[in-house]
């Protein structure tokens, strides 16, 4: 039988069958080499993020006439430093001294999360519920000394991994400055190699894309924190600093705001429970106002990407490259699913051109 002969159905499912093995298989070559190169990837993508992020007070700057782009990547590198720096001096023994205190207060907060634990046993068995949360108490005390050691264990080695990262952080810091000062011309040169019908279209939505989530997503977080810890400190609450900061860096990610600050109030819970319900009350009430008031204003023009895919993004961002394939793979997706409208809407008048003819 002839290959011609077959029927488009038929032909159609031979095709897919051998470009399905192929793309797995490139797929996987893929992944060996992103394990190989590692860290020099990581490097250029996060000098990319900095320099993107960075590049919008550069160009704020260069709109004053007697100001060129060399003097302004100069001031902002210079504020952005001194920024750092201030921050750091000011957070950084605060946030110690709470990590410590939270650290050693947490098994005194254990055994009264397993206290409160055989008093809600004794109430269900007033009340003939089934329950057995007295077995759940138990095997709670137990363990929980070994999850502080655990986690304990793992802040240490990754504050002395820092050490071994110096190198990386002046490679990226050098690659973000010239970004900063050459990065268009570097771009421009990259995109020559793409086709001339796509490389508007590719260009425009990378920076569209990631514009409309990182500037969105910063501010949004930024202004979670800041509230956060405001709203703890000024009602009394425990390491009301270090649980406001932390609700603020996991809001960057999609969904981390609403997972951390489930966390934190269950951890609050341990303690007392009205402080664990104190906890999340506050919390859910600033994050509801500033993710109606703000976020919908600040995040309303980027690309709509259904939640489910935004799951899975993140999924195998985070399988491919840990926390910076989180941090990249919304806009990612983002840029896909429009590159993939713009291809539809090409072959829809394509298709209208040829019907009129």
């Amino acid at each position: 039988m002839k290959f011609n002969s077959l029927p488009p159905q038929v032909v159609r499912s031979l095709c897919w069958g051998m470009i399905l093995p192929i793309i797995a298989l490139n797929g996987w070559v893929l992944m060996l080499i992103l394990d190989y190169f590692q860290s020099p990837i990581r490097i250029f993508i996060i000098a990319n993020l900095l320099a993107f992020i960075l590049g919008y007070p550069v160009y704020w700057l260069q709109r004053h006439p007697r100001i060129q782009r060399l003097h302004a990547v100069i001031l902002v590198l210079v504020i952005t430093f001194l920024l750092i720096i201030i921050l750091a001096l000011l957070l950084i023994p605060v946030l110690a001294e709470q990590i410590n205190q939270l650290l050693q207060i947490l098994p005194r907060w254990g055994e009264s999360g397993s206290h409160q634990l055989k008093i809600l046993q004794d109430w269900s068995l007033r009340w003939k519920l089934p329950t057995n949360f007295s077995q759940f108490a138990n095997k709670f005390s137990e363990k929980l000394p070994d999850q502080l050691q655990a986690l304990t264990g793992q802040v240490i080695t990754f504050m002395l991994g820092t050490a071994g990262g110096i190198v990386e952080a002046g490679l990226i810091i050098i690659i973000t400055v010239y970004l900063l000062i050459k990065g268009e011309s570097f771009w421009d040169g990259i995109f020559q190699w793409f086709p001339r019908s796509l490389r508007i279209p590719i260009r425009h939505g990378l920076r569209r894309s990631f514009h409309n989530y990182y500037i969105g997503q910063v501010t949004v977080a930024s202004w979670l924190g800041i509230s956060m810890v405001l709203a703890f400190v000024v009602l009394n609450v425990p390491f009301g600093l270090l649980f406001g900061l932390i609700i603020g860096v996991m809001a960057l990610f999609p969904f981390g705001g609403g997972l951390s600050i489930l966390v934190i109030s269950l951890l609050a819970s341990l303690n007392s429970f009205w402080l664990g319900v104190k906890v999340l009350a506050i919390a859910t009430v600033v994050d509801q106002v500033i993710e109606n008031a703000i976020a919908p204003r600040l995040l309303g023009k980027f690309t709509g990407v259904h939640p489910i895919w935004v799951l899975l993004s993140l999924i195998i961002g985070l399988k491919v490259a840990g926390i910076l394939g989180i941090l990249i793979a919304v806009p990612c997706t983002g840029f896909i699913k429009e590159m993939l409208d713009y291809y539809r809407s090409q072959n829809a008048d394509l298709s209208a051109e040829s019907s009129a003819d």
